[in-house]
């Protein structure tokens, strides 16, 4: 009989602790009106709740970086002494005659600056379009003695372009990584359990995107008036990202690209074409729109995203992380 008493006692003790925990608990999320799990609206109306929820896809990025051409002219014409042809010994005259294929060919280095607005759809594409400055030189083309020169040496073009990429690998791919990878261990294996948990939680800010891009060239200040670009060029790249919070972040993106012009005479009807191979380093940062409005409630000193009344907000500027771990408070 004492037994039984025994263990009813020890039953009615460990459901009051349960239920005073629990009370506490809810006393703690009810502190200034915070909630715990983060699935709220981010706006009190329909309308704002969509247009934020829409907002935080976008971003816009600055960008700059460097450009290595390898340019590349396969000239043929019937009159090749009506081009500015000229020979690198002053004594040797021209010889090209009109059944010859000179190939002219020289390396350029030029100048981009861009700016450009992102959407991300689904954590899977991310689709882009922006305008962008070039400022580089094309000296005179070379092919053994001869040189195919320019009336400028410097130019100053813009770009129109549109991006187009799919994420390789981010947080979301590497936590998906992990949870396939222990799929092998039992769930009744604490520690291995814990330690993917552990790995899946931590802060893992790198983003991988393979982009490919599509675009035209205006020539603003060219270094020929007889050049013109009216073909679109293409590229390919792959972007590098590294996020300081959930809005913020710095990228480089090694890219190959290809594009060409047309040097044509009034009076000749036989475009030469110049052909570039570009291979790019470009490097910039982005900003993402944040879809959630910073708290203001008075007395709320929380730093995190929590909630109001249902209403998701966040404690810190776009420039802190939101969801902070050990060592990231100050």
């Amino acid at each position: 009989m004492q037994k039984k008493l025994r263990i009813l006692g020890i039953i009615f003790l460990a459901v009051g602790t349960f239920w005073s925990t629990n009370d506490s608990y809810a006393q703690e999320e009810d502190i200034f009106g915070i909630e715990r799990k983060i699935k709220g609206r981010k706006s009190e109306g329909e309308l704002g709740n969509i247009f934020r929820n829409m907002v935080s896809n976008f971003s816009f990025e600055l960008g700059t970086g460097a450009i290595y051409q390898a340019n590349q002219m396969q000239f043929h014409s019937s009159t090749p002494s009506q081009y500015p042809i000229s020979s690198v010994l002053p004594d040797n005259p021209m010889d090209i005659g009109a059944s010859d294929t000179v190939n002219f060919s020289l390396g350029q280095m030029s100048v981009p600056v861009h700016a450009a607005m992102r959407l991300n759809l689904f954590d899977l594409l991310v689709l882009g379009a922006g305008y962008g400055r070039e400022w580089g030189s094309m000296n005179p083309l070379r092919e053994r003695d001869y040189r195919f020169e320019f009336q400028e040496e410097s130019f100053v073009m813009d770009r129109l372009f549109a991006t187009a990429g799919i994420i390789l690998y981010d947080a979301n791919k590497r936590r998906a990584f992990l949870n396939w990878k222990y799929r092998r261990y039992s769930g009744s294996n604490h520690l291995i359990q814990s330690e993917r948990k552990l790995r899946m939680r931590q802060d893992y800010p790198w983003r991988f995107i393979l982009e490919g891009e599509y675009g035209q060239m205006f020539i603003r200040s060219g270094f020929d008036e007889h050049v013109q670009a009216p073909e679109p060029y293409i590229g390919a790249g792959l972007r590098i990202e590294r996020e300081f919070s959930e809005f913020t972040s710095v990228y480089i993106r090694p890219t190959w690209g290809r594009r060409s012009f047309q040097y044509e005479l009034p009076d000749l009807m036989e475009p030469q074409g110049i052909n570039q191979q570009l291979f790019m380093i470009q490097f910039g940062a982005t900003l993402r729109l944040p879809g959630t409005k910073r708290c203001k409630v008075p007395g709320c000193g929380v730093v995190m995203k929590h909630l109001h009344n249902g209403v998701e907000y966040r404690g810190s500027s776009i420039w802190r992380m939101q969801n902070r771990k050990i060592g990231q408070w100050y």
